[in-house]
């Protein structure tokens, strides 16, 4: 085993590194202005370095898959388990599957397994046939609306789930575990930034609820078993492979298609949205620093409000938008901003895609890639519609 050295440092100075500066200088005072109280008298982990066979739940969704991707990229080996549910188009998430199968065939690279975290049998399999030492848990029922209607799913699909894997975790020596949570735990804050330093105790809604359950869960197996957890509060994840309920996928479906779209709210809510590629550096980063346990934001650190987001979608997409605007929606909150001070403190971490770059390439992956398969779907089903009917001779 690779036991990572632990590097003593006792001051965060910024000024000192032009690149950090330079870095942060881009970046709102949002980003900057978190107390380092709780976390600069931390003991930075040395990354661990060599082969890896990480667990990905949820390997078939829009973050899962990315991390795959990347681990396989600089050859660790992947074992996945996700229930493939239908919460968003099923064809989507196959998809992720076979791009990651067709690009590294090679017996034992990909393992896939189809289920639900929560089937113990399945899962003890698992931990038994692959000896697994390190877990990317990016499974989870996702949405704030959603949970409104039905929250029974959410505890189901995040805290029993959780709280299953973390049992297995501990009982087969897991190096790491790696979990997302969710920036919706800040709820209503009325902070100008969010920092992990923040008390977010008031959830405004079940699925918020269930990521700050499995944060103090995770602390919990933490405490008791010394199993090493790190939680991981994403900010607005977008780009290529997005989930199609999310604001970007949306948008740009819909003004690329000439159909009315929603805007809730007067426009000025503003959003961390943040690039996936900068999503799955923070998570590498996080697999690779075994922290005994630690709450990551993992952000842009800076807004870009609604009316600002739909013109960039318009400007890339050539077209104009159809808009309905409604009432704020009950749940969502004002705007989100990352303190990723201790991110990049702690784990190096830094976001590089600017949010009109990353838009740039979401809708050149959605026009060229997305857009053209569905067409050609269509085709085929029209083609298959128009033959003549069989003729009973």
């Amino acid at each position: 085993m690779n036991t990572p050295s632990i590097i003593k440092e006792r001051t965060v100075e910024y000024s000192s590194d032009s690149n950090t500066t330079a870095s942060m200088d881009s970046q709102s005072e949002c980003s900057e202005s978190g107390s380092t109280s709780s976390w600069a008298d931390t003991d930075l982990v040395e990354p661990h370095v060599g082969y890896k066979k990480v667990l990905v739940t949820g390997g078939a969704g829009f973050i899962g898959s990315h991390v795959a991707e990347y681990l396989l990229a600089r050859g660790d080996d992947v074992v996945i388990i996700d229930e493939i549910n239908d919460y968003y188009d099923v064809s989507i998430k196959e998809s992720n599957l076979k791009l990651l199968k067709d690009t590294y065939p090679e017996e034992g690279r990909v393992s896939i397994y189809r289920g639900d975290i929560c089937d113990r049998k399945l899962l003890q399999s698992i931990f038994e046939t692959e000896n697994i030492k390190w877990i990317c848990h990016m499974a989870a029922r996702a949405g704030v609306r959603p949970s409104i209607e039905d929250p029974f799913v959410y505890i189901h699909s995040n805290i029993n789930a959780t709280t299953h894997l973390m049992e297995l975790a501990h009982k087969h020596g897991i190096e790491n575990f790696v979990f997302a949570s969710s920036s919706s735990v800040y709820g209503g804050s009325k902070s100008t930034f969010f920092s992990e330093d923040e008390v977010v105790d008031h959830p405004v809604s079940p699925y918020a609820a269930s990521k700050k359950t499995c944060e103090l869960l995770a602390y919990t197996y933490h405490h008791l078993y010394q199993l090493k957890v790190t939680g991981l509060r994403f900010f607005t994840v977008y780009g290529p492979r997005g989930r199609p309920d999310m604001a970007p996928f949306k948008f740009t479906d819909r003004i690329y298609r000439g159909v009315e779209m929603q805007q809730f709210g007067d426009g000025s809510s503003s959003r961390d949205y943040t690039f996936i590629s900068d999503i799955v550096d923070g998570v590498v980063r996080s697999i690779d620093r075994p922290y005994d346990y630690q709450i990551f934001n993992l952000g842009k650190g800076d807004g870009t409000s609604l009316k600002t987001f739909i013109n960039l979608v318009q400007k890339n997409v050539g077209k104009k938008a159809i808009i309905k605007i409604l009432p704020d929606q009950p749940g969502d909150v004002p705007y989100t901003c990352a303190d990723v001070a201790k991110a990049k403190h702690l784990l190096g971490y830094r976001s590089k895609i600017a949010f009109e770059d990353g838009i740039k390439m979401t809708v050149d992956w959605y026009v060229n890639k997305y857009a053209r398969s569905q067409e050609t779907k269509e085709a085929v089903v029209n083609t298959i519609c128009a033959l003549p009917s069989a003729v009973a001779v």
